[in-house]
């Protein structure tokens, strides 16, 4: 299987970068393919809103940055994982603007290769995941009817440990 993993965390040592490394090092054992991308390196603006994508671009974004890396690999990937610290209650700002130019890419649906979702989230508090969760349930559970693998949240103590037997079992 491929996996795409977008890692939304500017500390690249910090708690999300260890879930992912976790999940990517079980994986690869697994017998998968995993790509990731750390987005706050990247150079990825926000979206314009003007359309291009759903008119003259036949679903290719206007501008010309990192994200056309993302385009590329979102192509024949089988899973995606998004990957964050929670920042005011949601993902970070970084990976905010991954997903909205995923307008261009996802809209009205996802690549047919495209089949499961997970989400790791790093807080020191429980009680902020909701945002990040409205928008996993909304966006890629509800709208592009992605299965669920979970989410996964650094709270748990024992999530290291949960996402590599996750990753064992795709």
């Amino acid at each position: 299987m491929k996996i795409t993993v977008l890692n939304g965390s500017p500390r690249l040592k910090g708690n999300t970068a260890r879930m992912v490394k976790v999940f990517k090092e079980a994986a690869e054992v697994a017998g998968h393919d995993v790509k990731v991308f750390d987005v706050c390196k990247m150079e990825i603006h926000g979206c314009l809103a003007c359309e291009y994508c759903h008119g003259n671009g036949q679903g290719e974004c206007v501008q010309k940055d990192d994200m056309q890396k993302i385009y590329a690999d979102l192509k024949d990937t089988n899973m995606l994982v998004i990957a964050s610290p929670i920042y005011y209650h949601n993902i970070s700002g970084q990976l905010k603007c991954v997903i909205d130019r995923f307008y261009s890419a996802l809209y009205p649906k996802a690549p047919t290769a495209l089949k499961k979702v997970a989400m790791f989230l790093s807080s020191g508090d429980l009680d902020m995941y909701d945002g990040a969760k409205f928008s996993y349930d909304g966006d890629f559970l509800g709208y592009l009817g992605l299965e669920d693998i979970g989410i996964f949240t650094n709270y748990d103590r024992n999530v290291t440990e949960k996402i590599t037997e996750m990753a064992r079992r795709l």
